[in-house]
């Protein structure tokens, strides 16, 4: 058995296991704490109060970056010839689609796209609505993941970009899209995408206290790994000129 593995340091190995499985663990918790809060931070953002589209974003406006997520309202009326469904969407652990029918903004000559529900095949979906509409929902960037669109023509979209949902409609589009509040009838809530960005010091002393934790834990390894290499070493031989040194005695002055 190697000396390293003695039954006489088991003792010192259990408590440095510990000390670092501790560290680690605490560590893991803040970090998960301080995700935590920015996620309800970010989810409180979604929650403030409706403001018409035009306060947000207008048609020929580039997507303002710190709009994400806001809630808004859109007024005006269902273009169902526009009607696309973005594939590879999850809800509940099941991949299905969205279903997006464009609304034409009143007062306006553009339209932007609702995601009005989630569905899990587009043989399911519900027959696009029609007629004048209030919606209320969450604003979104285009997306641009750069995957393929297989078959142009048909209405099943791998991406909600706004470049291939325009080929849909007879009329400019918004710079954004906007995820509905309440499902229409025959779907499920879609998800949002993207989250408004939350102030880079939410919850910070959390992020703080997990790296000191995981500082610890590797102070804790190092000290343990010095300790074990100093006990466990062999001792260094004698020089033999010290030996000789040793066994002759110096004779004594005349």
């Amino acid at each position: 058995m190697s000396s390293k593995l003695a039954p006489r340091f088991w003792g010192a190995h259990l408590l440095a296991l510990v000390l670092v499985g501790t560290a680690f663990a605490l560590g893991l918790w803040q970090y998960g704490a301080w995700q935590a809060h920015r996620e309800a931070e970010a989810t409180d953002l979604t929650g403030a109060t409706a403001v018409p589209i035009a306060d947000v974003l207008g048609p020929d406006d580039p997507f303002p970056g710190d709009q994400v997520g806001r809630s808004v309202l859109v007024t005006g009326e269902w273009v169902p010839g526009g009607t696309v469904y973005v594939s590879g969407r999850e809800h509940d652990g099941s991949s299905g689609y969205w279903a997006v029918t464009p609304v034409s903004v009143a007062g306006g000559d553009a339209a932007i796209p609702v995601v009005r529900g989630w569905v899990p095949t587009v043989e399911e979906a519900p027959a696009p609505p029609t007629g004048p509409v209030t919606v209320e929902g969450r604003l979104q960037p285009g997306e641009g993941t750069g995957e393929m669109d297989d078959d142009p023509a048909d209405d099943v979209l791998p991406q909600l970009r706004l470049a291939d949902v325009i080929q849909h409609v007879d009329q400019d589009l918004y710079g954004g899209y906007v995820v509905a509040t309440d499902p229409g009838d025959g779907l499920e809530a879609a998800s949002l995408e993207q989250l408004p960005e939350v102030s880079a010091t939410t919850s910070l002393k959390n992020f703080l206290y997990a790296l000191e934790w995981w500082i610890f834990g590797l102070f804790a390894a190092f000290i343990w790994w010095r300790w074990v290499r100093e006990v466990t070493e062999p001792a260094a031989p004698a020089v033999a000129g010290d030996e000789a040194a040793q066994d002759d005695p110096v004779p004594s002055g005349s």
